[in-house]
This record gives structure tokens, sequence and C-alpha cells, in this order.
């Protein structure tokens, strides 16, 4: 049975790596848009694709996060006694 600083350790870097693709993937989104801004309907496409896909790895990003919140507070809860 893993403790809870285990626990709480394991969902801090997922959270990280979360997040930190989200960013990664953002940039490299601009870049994609910023690059085909002379093409114009090219442009519009990636324009379009830039809000949407980023608007639905948004939410992913922010569910990920709100289970592992979850996952690190059952921990916390099973340690204090507090079921």
């Amino acid at each position: 049975m893993p403790s809870y600083s285990d626990v709480h350790r394991a969902v801090r870097v997922e959270k990280f790596k979360i997040w930190f693709a989200w960013v990664s993937g953002g940039i490299i989104w601009l870049i994609i848009t910023n690059a085909t801004k002379d093409v114009a309907i090219v442009s519009v496409i990636t324009q379009v694709l830039l809000v949407v896909l980023g608007i639905l790895s948004t939410i992913a990003a922010v569910k990920m996060t709100r289970a592992l919140n979850r996952k690190d507070d059952a921990a916390r809860r099973e340690v204090l006694g507090d079921l």
C-alpha cells in the first residue's frame, strides 16, 4: 500500500505532465497557424482547428486534473481516517 506522500508526489508529477503537454501542444498549434497565415483557405482551417482542438484539449486536461485531485483526496482521507 503506497503512502499518502507517494500518491501525492505521483499526482503532482502527472498533473505537471498533463499541463506541460497542453502548453506544448498550444505552442505547436500557434506555430503552425502562424506558418500558414499567408495561404487563405489553409489559414482559416488551421485557425478553426486551433480553436476547436484548444477547447477540447483544455476540457480533457481539466477532467484529468480533477480525476487526479479526487485520487489524491481519497488517499489523504484514507491516511487521516476520514472515510
